[in-house]
């Protein structure tokens, strides 16, 4: 089976960003057009330490902007965090941007973890599941149909039309996994049964880069079972995989090692070491990036979305050519 590519365009919000991130990132844009390549952006509202050393732009407007640049790639939420968002708003916004790339939308999503997002809009980091529920039922029903009333736990509204509704609904990705836990942090090292739910219910899986490889791996083994034991045929659901990357010309592993510290810490923070960071993502020679690709596909990956943690967009070509047809 054919691996199909997604690239995490680098809308990293930087302190710095100028005129130049904007040129770069919309050169980045064309590259995934040219390559062919799916486009997908991360959504946090505020700087996540726990995880990251910088916020991103706000990732509906950044597929609105890439919707006017490209005719044929997919644009993706990778994924969007639903409970710091309000349905209705959520539904007309992307109503509006399944209009502008004429259906090339890919509604990927999740629950969030970072605890000051919910706290800043208004919920708690202990509802965000149900909530998350809640808002994909409403959403769902908003794009669907005219004239929805709701009334949930978290959301009520009554009679609303949103125009122009999508001749079709967006394809749904559940974000979900195992990841290494940070003290006072909400996740934990496996796989929750609501969010196993989740998953199967939508079809289509993007696994996490915050935990390791043999932890997706076990984790996809699990989603397999559960998909089992709720009657759903295991091949019904997709295998998608993100992680970031930064591809060094070099066949020496270490030097493509030390090569990719400064930007992958520009990116991350300091809030784990160097160690853990090589752990959970793509780090190292092209040969051997390529080799942790292959054993996922290995053990069933169908799709993987690629994140440069710089704006370079020379590091979208290097993917194109150095990664890409190895899979093809």
């Amino acid at each position: 089976m054919t691996l199909k590519f997604g690239m995490w365009l680098p809308t990293y919000a930087w302190a710095d960003a100028g005129p130049e991130h904007v040129r770069r990132l919309k050169e980045g844009i064309r590259k995934c057009e040219e390559h062919g390549l799916d486009i997908w952006v991360i959504d946090h509202l505020l700087s996540a330490p726990g995880l990251y050393g910088v916020a991103w732009l706000e990732p509906l407007n950044v597929l609105s902007y890439a919707a006017a640049l490209t005719r044929r790639v997919r644009l993706a939420t990778g994924i969007l965090v639903l409970p710091v968002r309000h349905p209705v708003m959520l539904a007309k916004e992307i109503a509006t941007l399944c209009h502008l790339a004429e259906g090339r939308y890919i509604f990927g999503i999740g629950p969030g973890w970072y605890a000051r997002e919910f706290e800043v809009t208004g919920s708690r980091i202990e509802e965000r599941g149900r909530r998350t529920d809640e808002l994909l039922e409403a959403v769902t029903l908003l794009l669907s149909r005219p004239n929805v009333s709701y009334h949930g736990r978290y959301y009520r509204f009554e009679d609303v039309t949103i125009d122009p509704r999508p001749p079709r609904l967006p394809e749904v990705w559940v974000s979900g996994g195992s990841r290494i836990p940070d003290p006072g942090e909400h996740d934990v090292p496996i796989i929750a049964k609501t969010v196993l739910d989740r998953i199967v219910r939508a079809g289509n899986w993007l696994s996490r880069c915050s935990g390791t490889q043999e932890w997706v791996k076990r984790d996809w083994g699990e989603i397999q079972a559960h998909a089992r034991l709720i009657g759903k045929d295991p091949g019904s659901v997709t295998f998608g995989h993100c992680n970031f990357i930064h591809l060094v010309e070099t066949s020496s592993h270490q030097e493509a090692v030390e090569r990719s510290r400064e930007p992958f810490l520009r990116v991350m923070g300091t809030h784990r070491s160097w160690e853990h960071l090589q752990e959970c993502y793509m780090i190292g020679s092209i040969d051997r990036l390529n080799a942790r690709i292959a054993d996922l596909v290995g053990a069933g990956l169908q799709y993987l979305v690629l994140g440069p943690v710089t704006d370079d967009p020379g590091q979208i070509d290097l993917i194109a050519k150095r990664i890409v047809p190895n899979f093809a």
